[in-house]
């Protein structure tokens, strides 16, 4: 969905429409030469059965992404099994895709993207609106809350939820497909990213406060279920990341939660937030780990933007709002502070040498 969100935004940026088609038949189930096995996932476990494990049935589909380049002239198509979308600077090439794909395989054109993935799309002079306004208002609909009174932010300020909280139990399944629901809703809507990632670590066995805090989520998309990305041209379009964390976030393990953004231009295409998988001692560690996962990430997208024609000339800035976290990242002589710290996270410091620069910016930006 990332790459998705990039390529609108790449479009917006040259100002280039964005045509989408869709294969009539598609087959999802592949037949696989080899047998493929998994463990059981944890809260999905059969009982009495725990040791015995899974067999794959379905083969997994992923979207793909493919360039054609002649010269000066790029036409980018990504595929989702059955729909496709494309771009690129030349008429020409982007009739010629139309009907050779029409002449291949059983396709209808769709025109202009309008609806990919659910996804609303909206291409005009001005740029490219993307949100899930229906698909919000369905949620609303289907759990009963199309009524109900709106708020201003996903979760209480200061709330923390627990797995002990000795609270009653709620029914399971709705809770999960509550929450499957919202985290779909999240391709759109980064502002409900830390919010869902919370709720979503108790599908297990969640509780009354658990369904309560979820119920808030759908109160404040009750309030503004319009609110989408808009993607435009700007005057420096390049990458951009911001990271950061909390400490000891989690009140059940004292693990911390990370965050990042990244931007191209005015708005921003790819945003995560996470559990830590390890306990920090500190502020600065904390917000070290956040940065390693950032700085990963950077280096996948730099590889991506340089497929894309979007080369990045010069290091990518990761803006952090802790000076302690920037100056271990490029001063490995801080060794009593770093030592115990899981050496996977180290990778940063040899990406600062070669292609992201680590810079400070206050909490409040």
């Amino acid at each position: 969905m990332e790459t998705i969100r990039l390529l609108i935004s790449q479009a917006a940026q040259h100002r280039w429409q964005i045509f989408q088609m869709d294969v009539k038949s598609a087959f999802l189930n592949g037949v696989l030469e080899e047998e493929v096995y998994l463990e059981q996932p944890p809260g999905y476990m059969k009982g009495g059965k725990e040791k015995k494990v899974l067999r794959l049935k379905k083969c997994p589909y992923e979207h793909a992404l493919y360039i054609k380049k002649i010269g000066d002239d790029v036409l980018f198509m990504a595929l989702y099994v059955d729909d496709l979308i494309f771009m690129g600077n030349n008429d020409g090439m982007i009739q010629e895709l139309k009907r050779t794909m029409t002449r291949e395989f059983e396709m209808t054109d769709l025109g202009l993207m309008r609806y990919f993935l659910g996804l609303e799309v909206r291409q005009d002079n001005l740029g490219i609106f993307v949100s899930q306004e229906a698909y919000a208002k369905e949620i609303l609909k289907r759990f009963k809350m199309t009524d109900c009174n709106p708020v201003s932010t996903p979760m209480e300020p200061g709330s923390k939820l627990s797995k002990y909280d000795g609270g009653d139990r709620v029914d399971e399944s709705n809770y999960r497909s509550l929450v499957g629901c919202l985290r779909y809703l999240t391709c759109t809507r980064p502002d409900l990213s830390l919010s869902v990632g919370i709720v979503s670590r108790f599908m297990e066995e969640p509780s009354y406060s658990h369904w309560k805090a979820t119920k808030r989520i759908l109160r404040y998309i009750q309030g503004i279920t319009s609110l989408g990305l808009h993607y435009s041209r700007s005057e420096n379009y390049k990458l951009i990341g911001y990271t950061d964390s909390d400490w000891c976030g989690d009140v059940d393990d004292r693990k911390s939660t990370s965050g990042y953004v990244f931007f191209m231009g005015n708005t921003t295409f790819t945003w995560i937030s996470k559990k830590q998988p390890i306990v920090t001692l500190s502020t600065c560690e904390a917000e070290y780990v956040a940065a390693s996962w950032c700085v990963c990430h950077a280096v996948w997208l730099r590889n991506l933007l340089s497929k894309l024609e979007e080369k990045q000339v010069g290091p990518t800035e990761i803006r952090i709002d802790n000076k302690s976290a920037i100056e271990l990242s490029k001063n490995p002589v801080n060794h009593e502070r770093s030592k115990h710290i899981d050496v996977r996270f180290h990778f940063i410091r040899d990406q600062v040498k070669e292609g992201v620069e680590l810079l400070h910016v206050a909490s409040e930006e």
